[in-house]
């Protein structure tokens, strides 16, 4: 005690929270020894726990309350932070690997392999949650180092090594959020935090297997009370992990039913038989009662049986189906007469191969009480505390969002790692876009996006932050989730193909006429809001109603209609470069039967037609002299026009006397004559007023 007075370096309070009893224990690091201060033993008072599941909160935390102060009240001293160690009940393992290249020789540190380290842990928990097929959400809570690489060659310690290569191969094990779960609360209760939790497995090894053995092919078995966790090494390292829901009460079960007692007067039964050659005991009905040591070793030798063959078993399967070479026995459970020799049997090896190990592996652990028996019950409460020095595996809390998360520390945790264990959505960090519009043009798809939303805004302990920020222990993290934009909107007067054109021929003169577009058989304007799912079509021809319309003629039976040379009706479809000529008389096509009244010559354009028509269709010709052709004046949009060279006028010739485009229509033509609406083939007058100007 006198050293723990003047000592100041980093101490470590451990708790060994087992099926039969809470071990804490409180010590410190001077160089390659462990100086224990303080230990306090508390046994539950009912089963509070079973085969390494708590299953009442609250008394295994009133327990760990009792242990704790026992032990502040020793060491003067309040302890706030603990380091807790879960049986294997339902352990998965995952082997990964991780590598790290450097573009040149880089010497490699601490903080080198810790990363390289984290990142193979981070791979083995991606490849678990692969796998994964279970509702159950887990925690990694230990990893172990199978073997580092340099420059792709196998090594022992990578540090200061000069390298373009570094990488690691370890195990990582991974338990059920119910089973971290109910130590976490147990601990809370008694007012402590967890700084480190590790597997018991792992940390009976670090005291039962010491580094310089690992090169051998070993077996640690833990054997406590409701578990047998199992570990293997070899080569250097640990490479397998294991259990059976099996150990100690099952003896002690096994007692109870045939000398009808109670499970604790029967774990005190189990106790006795180490120390002498009968037992007295007092059986339910109170009646004491004497039994000899050789009848209860009969009694509990079928669970024995039935326990080393499945620890047997497991080891085999745990070393890829062959024996091991030795095999560490620890904790109370392994102390029962025969079960070595049993296991030695079962495996194949020789007896005195198979040990329990106890005060030959605590040669550089001290003690505050020389009298203490360095036996095999304290090897894991011991390595929970030796574990808290490696620090690979600890867990820490922060608040999301008003909620309290738990997380595997690996050091370079950021928001993103919270909000995942919070299950926070991913898309709720980003602006999202409003709904799309989906349409088809032409039989082609066409995706109008929405528009973008606003972000998340993330702070960290009230500060603006990202989710790249890095987080750590206790701090505060807030995330108003993003929003989506509007949705898509557009007219069909946007689309590209809107402003597409056909070219034809009316009556000698070229027109480019816009495309109609057509949503589900109708037309539409190019006001019309294009809907979801809408099949819109950009017609590639006009009717010759269409025509009629677009040039804002009215039909009437004193027309004849020519497409390409032929008469049509007003339903023909008039197509790129076909030519169309109006015909106002009347034709009397009998008089006239067998003579070709006009002669088709096909145009040097793709699929176009030209039309040629004497001025008078179906007139005969006058044999006189040919009346002169006088000068017209008309007022157009209020300038005199003159026209001259032709004998008589009609509308449509005036636009070879003004300058209006008809190739670029900017709406629809409108037209008139004297005040009326004029039609292209009215007859114009000396003098008579004319009107001509698109409309928008």
């Amino acid at each position: 005690m006198e050293m723990w007075k003047t000592y100041s370096g980093q101490s470590v309070f451990g708790l060994d929270i087992g099926t039969r009893s809470i071990v804490g224990t409180v010590g410190y690091k001077a160089g390659d020894r462990f100086i224990i201060v303080a230990q306090k033993v508390k046994e539950h008072e009912t089963r509070a726990m079973l085969d390494g599941q708590i299953h009442d909160i609250e008394k295994v935390g009133a327990g760990i309350m009792e242990v704790k102060e026992a032990l502040e009240k020793e060491i003067n001293r309040p302890l706030t932070d603990v380091c807790i160690a879960a049986a294997g009940r339902v352990l998965e393992t995952v082997t990964a690997h991780a590598e790290v290249e450097y573009e040149e020789d880089h010497r490699v540190t601490k903080e080198d392999i810790f990363s390289l380290k984290s990142m193979a842990v981070e791979n083995a928990y991606t490849s678990f949650l692969e796998n994964n097929t279970s509702s159950q959400k887990f925690y990694c809570v230990g990893n172990s180092v199978i073997a580092y690489y340099l420059n792709d060659f196998k090594i022992g310690n990578l540090e200061n090594h000069g390298a373009r290569k570094i990488a690691v191969d370890l195990i990582a094990t991974f338990l059920p959020d119910e089973v971290v779960d109910g130590l976490h609360k147990s601990v809370e209760l008694a007012g402590l935090q967890v700084v480190n939790m590790t597997l018991e497995p792992i940390a009976a090894i670090q005291v039962a297997i010491p580094e310089r053995f690992r090169l051998l092919n070993i077996a640690l078995v833990d054997v406590g009370a409701g578990t047998s966790d199992i570990s293997i090494t070899k080569d250097g390292s640990i490479v397998a992990y294991g259990m059976i829901p099996m150990a100690g009460d099952k003896l002690t079960e096994e007692i109870a039913l045939h000398c009808l007692t109670d499970f604790y007067t029967a774990e005190q039964m189990k106790k006795d038989m180490l120390l002498s050659d009968t037992v007295v005991y007092e059986d339910i009905m109170g009646l004491k009662q004497t039994i000899e040591t050789s009848r209860l070793e009969e009694i509990i030798d079928p669970v024995l049986e039935d326990m080393t063959d499945k620890i047997a078993r497991q080891i085999m399967a745990l070393n890829g189906d062959k024996a091991v070479s030795a095999v560490f026995v620890v904790g109370g459970g392994g102390k029962a007469k025969g079960f070595t020799e049993k296991i030695s049997a079962k495996l194949g090896i020789l007896a005195e191969r198979v040990a329990l190990r106890g005060a030959d592996v605590m040669q550089r652990i001290e003690f505050p009480d020389d009298s203490i028996q360095k036996d095999s019950l304290l090897v894991t409460p011991i390595g929970i505390c030796l574990n808290f020095y490696e620090q690979d595996n600890n867990f820490i809390y922060v608040s999301f969002n008003n909620r309290k998360v738990k997380l595997y520390d690996n050091k370079n945790l950021t928001v993103t790692d919270a909000a995942i264990q919070a299950q926070f959505p991913s898309d709720g960090f980003f602006p999202r876009r409003g709904r799309e519009l989906n349409f088809t043009v032409n039989g082609v798809r066409k995706i109008v996006r929405g528009e973008p939303g606003e972000g998340a805004v993330i702070t960290v302990n009230g500060k603006p932050a990202n989710v790249h920020t890095a987080i750590k222990k206790d701090d505060i993290i807030k995330v108003q989730e993003s929003t989506a934009g509007a949705p898509a909107r557009m007219e069909i007067g946007r689309l590209a193909e809107f402003k597409s054109t056909i070219a034809i021929e009316i009556d000698g003169k070229k027109m480019v006429l816009p495309k109609f577009a057509s949503v589900g058989g109708s037309l539409k304007s190019e006001y019309y809001e294009i809907q979801e799912q809408d099949d819109i079509r950009f017609l590639d021809y006009y009717t010759l109603a269409q025509i009629l319309e677009f040039l804002d003629l009215e039909q009437g039976e004193e027309r004849i209609y020519f497409v390409n040379n032929k008469q049509a009706d007003l339903n023909t479809k008039v197509y790129e470069n076909f030519s169309v000529h109006f015909v106002v008389q009347k034709l009397d096509f009998e008089a006239y039967k067998g003579e070709t009244l006009v002669e088709e010559t096909r145009s040097s354009e793709e699929e176009g037609y030209t039309l040629e028509l004497p001025e008078t269709v179906g007139l005969k010709e006058d044999d006189g002299d040919s009346k002169a052709a006088d000068a017209v004046t008309v007022v157009v949009n209020g300038e005199a026009v003159a026209m001259q060279g032709k004998e008589e006028y009609i509308f449509v010739d005036v636009f070879d006397f003004i300058s209006f485009d008809l190739s670029k229509p900017q709406g629809a033509i409108v037209t008139t004559l004297n005040g009326h609406p004029a039609q292209f083939m009215e007859p114009l007058q000396e003098g008579d007023e004319l009107e001509i100007y698109w409309r928008t």
